[in-house]
């Protein structure tokens, strides 16, 4: 069969490199090893006997892996090929061809079921094809030697020569042919590794002109009767330590453009260019940026012929151009330059690159200040180079409440020199004096108080060093509290947010700055739509917004495009006609107005339960904090407080006795006209000594009638604080199984809120009221954010599970007939809001209600707040 010979013969040479590659892998492997070594040169650095020890073993390994080959090695048959080709084809017709028949022989039908047989056995010949040989070795060479091996010689390929292997003769003749042939040498040129330039051999380079990078070493072998050859060279700029032109061996840098020559019988000059490595350049690529935190972001761009190691950038002083006013006139105490690091890049070439330098310096001595910055880099030759010093002001965070803006700057008078702290305590106490709606809550007065009472104390030892850096950081936190602490209602955070906004369009504030301050006058009018719900009157039961003459409805859309109408308008500079907007937008909000629905009593879930009981911690904790805060002033100034205290005035800070003559009884009386809480909450009776709020600005005192405290108030501060945080471990233990982030993080949350009422527990008990005060507000923290995260558990628990998720859902997941809404509103058949399905946007709707419904707890709970307006949102609470 003809047609078999080319699957055969060609079966047969893959058989035969299978053999050949499985017998003499460990041959080829060895030649690879002893040559990788010969190409590099190595032989050359050993001595001799350690030469003839390494030739030893080559050539045993050589021959040891040659025999191992031969006895290896079979040469595939004939007869081999075609049962591996026959193998390959389904049925082995190759063999079924060759069979003859053993039965039925004479038998016509027989004889013609085989001839069939034999014929269709000869057809599937023809679909024979060469089989690939298998030429994987791992079984034999689990280690990979073979690759190692191969690895290293194409190593030498690259950074050897061939011609090296030469030199084994020379060795091995003891030095015969160079002394009848003559001397002979080698030389390499090395550039500083830094370069990333390959070595150069000189054997292979030809005489002329050769540029190499400065700082290059030369190295040079000779061989042969010493003085036969000998070198001369002007490149490395040696007057000392020459040594002798024949030495054996010869090594030098090069500093310098020269000539390099090795004499003999034939003379090879080279003249040797050096390259200079050029000094890295910087440069300030755009002006510096900030945003209103005070980070500041300053590009720049850095080049070098080889790359940038490091770089730094000098903030200095600028004295002269100081304003020198307040405490700014006086010789400022010594301000070493500040120093940063530059961001180089991670990754990548340094030899041209552009960054920034971002960073927040806001409490550093120079923020806001007259400055140069100066920005240096340096290369691995520890080459300099630096960039003009540019003359700027130091960004920091601004500061739009003016209150924190004074702190501030007393703050930087009392960096700029010690010599200003009486000035600077002078200041404060005249700020103190009348804190009338200065101060935002109790803590943020304390701290002044505090801080006061520091500089007394070192007033009279001197200030050190150590007590500067300690007021400078309260006075740091006093003006971030007063800053971004929590407003006693949405009008003054959106009042604040538009002036900050309006300060921006005066200043020309930054695209980012603008954007930054946007989002917060969202956020800030999100809130005050928010508190017109929580305000409104009661209506006749309908969702809708008053059209009448007194409001102007609105859709968030609409807000929501104006808004970014004015942003578009002052990122394009057109102040003027973003202010105007500002202006109706001002108004649109002064006429906005909007109705509560009417309530509605349901039954209450367990996780509802847990949240009013957790709410009613809260107050207690927050009634508790009060007291402690009395008791402490009451230690600085014993009987002041009722004659400081007047009718409708709410001094932070100050509370007046409720039963100090005809004061105290005409504040109960007029307090207790405005609202009874102790009859919508029994659990909160007695509580008649509430401050009421002066005017829109919702500054409350914290007037209250100690005579007329209930029960727990006949208790000590330790007691009722013992049983606040047993109270709150009882509610820790009964709290819903809520799987989920959100669940776990208000587990977390009590339990954090539980250990500081246990630190406020010992601190009453050791009588330390200041830290009592700072635990208690901790804990405050703490229950907030977890009956906020307990809330959203609530929501996620409903949206995951309908109808299981409380006590009021049905096996079907659909709400119960009157079921209604955290505000009181009838729920739809399928779950959404009455008359209006979308109302509060599809999927939300259950976190969106949760979420008012702790918006309602935690104002109710705040005791800044009018008496009127807690009064009012407690009996929202008691609807659902």
């Amino acid at each position: 069969m003809s047609h078999l010979r080319f699957p055969v013969t060609a079966t047969r040479v893959g058989m035969v490199a299978e053999q050949v590659v499985r017998a003499f892998w460990p041959f080829w492997t060895v030649i690879f090893a002893v040559l990788a070594p010969l190409m590099m040169g190595w032989h050359d650095l050993l001595s001799l006997e350690a030469f003839w020890a390494a030739a030893v073993v080559s050539i045993l390994a050589f021959f040891a892996a040659l025999v191992w080959g031969i006895r290896k090695f079979q040469m595939p048959t004939v007869s081999e090929a075609v049962a591996r080709v026959d193998a390959s084809l389904p049925g082995r017709p190759i063999a079924a061809v060759a069979d003859s028949q053993a039965i039925g022989a004479g038998d016509a039908a027989s004889e013609a079921v085989w001839k069939a047989h034999m014929a269709r056995m000869e057809e599937r010949t023809k679909q024979a094809r060469p089989v690939e040989p298998d030429l994987r070795i791992s079984d034999r060479d689990p280690y990979g030697l073979r690759f190692v091996a191969l690895l290293f010689f194409v190593a030498a390929l690259m950074f050897g020569s061939l011609f090296r292997v030469t030199s084994v003769g020379e060795i091995v003749s003891g030095g015969a042919q160079t002394l009848a042939t003559g001397p002979v040498w080698e030389g390499w040129v090395e550039p500083p590794a830094y370069t990333g330039k390959p070595s150069i051999y000189l054997n292979d380079v030809p005489a002329g002109s050769l540029r190499v990078p400065e700082g290059s070493q030369i190295t040079l072998r000779l061989y042969g009767e010493v003085g036969a050859l000998t070198v001369a060279e002007t490149v490395s700029g040696r007057v000392e330590d020459l040594g002798s032109a024949s030495e054996a061996q010869q090594q030098f840098d090069v500093t310098q453009s020269g000539t390099l020559t090795i004499g003999g019988e034939t003379e090879t000059t080279w003249d040797i260019t050096a390259i200079e490595d050029a000094a890295p350049t910087i440069d300030l690529t755009g002006p510096i940026e900030s945003d209103a935190m005070g980070e500041l972001s300053q590009p720049f761009s850095a080049f070098d012929d080889y790359g940038v190691e490091f770089g730094t950038a000098t903030i200095t002083l600028d004295l002269a151009a100081v304003e020198r006013v307040h405490g700014l006139t006086i010789d400022p105490d010594p301000i070493d330059p500040l120093v940063l690091d530059l961001p180089m890049p991670f990754t990548g070439d340094r030899s041209d690159f552009e960054e920034f330098l971002i960073d927040n310096l806001s409490e550093h001595p120079l923020a806001n200040l007259p400055v140069t910055l100066q920005l240096e880099v340096t290369d691995a030759a520890e080459q300099v180079g630096a960039s003009p010093a540019e003359p700027m002001i130091l960004p920091g965070r601004r500061f739009f409440q003016p209150f924190a803006k004074a702190v501030i700057e007393q703050r930087r008078d009392l960096m700029w020199s010690k010599a200003n702290a009486r000035r600077v305590n002078q200041i404060l106490r005249a700020v103190s004096n009348r804190p009338e709606g200065l101060f935002s809550n109790e803590t943020t007065y304390l701290r002044l108080s505090t801080i006061i009472r520091r500089m007394d104390n070192m007033a009279a030892l001197g200030m050190t060093d150590e007590g500067q850096a300690e007021i400078v950081e309260a006075l740091w936190d006093l003006a971030i509290q007063l800053e971004d602490g929590r407003l006693a209602d949405a009008r003054e955070r959106l009042r604040r947010a538009q002036e900050r906004l309006a300060e921006a369009m005066r200043d020309g504030a930054s695209d980012e700055e603008i954007a930054e301050l946007m989002q917060e006058l969202r956020e800030a009018t999100d809130d005050y739509l928010r508190m017109l719900a929580e305000e409104a009157e009661p209506s006749d039961g309908t969702d809708q917004a008053d059209s009448g003459q007194q409001g102007e409805a609105m859709g968030m859309d609409e807000l929501q495009a104006l808004m970014d109408r004015i942003e578009e308008l002052m990122q394009e500079g057109r102040m003027a006609e973003a202010q105007a907007l500002m202006e109706q937008l001002n108004q649109m909000m002064e006429n906005l107005r909007v109705t509560q629905g009417e309530g509605g009593d349901g039954p209450q879930t367990e996780g509802e339960q847990s949240m009013q009981d957790l709410a009613d911690t809260l107050r207690e904790q927050e009634e508790l904090s009060d007291d402690s805060f009395s008791d402490l002033q009451e230690q600085f100034s014993p009987g002041q407080q009722g004659e400081q205290q007047q009718p409708g005035q709410g001094e932070p800070g100050q509370q007046g006795q409720g039963q100090q003559g005809e004061q105290g009884q005409g504040e109960q009386g007029q307090q207790g006209q405005q609202g009874q809480s102790g009859q919508n909450n029994p659990g909160q009776g007695g509580r008649q000594g509430q401050g009421q709020g002066v005017g829109d600005d919702a500054q409350d005192g914290l007037q209250r009638g100690n005579g007329a405290g209930g029960e727990g108030d006949q208790r000590s501060l330790a007691q009722r604080q013992q049983a606040l945080r047993e109270e709150l471990q009882r509610q820790r233990d009964g709290l819903p199984n809520l799987g989920g982030e959100s669940g776990e993080t208000a587990r977390r949350s009590l339990e954090r809120a539980e250990g500081a009422m246990e630190g406020a527990e010992d601190a009453l008990r050791d009588g330390d009221l200041a830290e009592a005060i700072d635990r208690q507000a901790e804990a405050m923290d703490a229950l907030r954010n977890g009956m906020r995260e307990l809330g959203q558990a609530l929501a996620e628990n409903q949206n995951a599970e309908p109808g299981q998720g409380s006590e009021q859902g049905e096996a079907s997941g659909r709400p119960v007939p009157g079921q209604r809404d955290p505000l009181g509103r009838e729920m739809g058949n399928t779950g959404q809001l009455g008359t209006d399905q979308q109302l509060l946007g599809g999927e939300d709707i259950n976190r969106r209600a949760e979420e008012l419904l702790d918006e309602i707890r935690r104002r109710s709970a705040q005791q800044n707040r009018p008496e009127i307006e807690r009064d009012y949102l407690r009996r929202l609470l008691d609807q659902f």
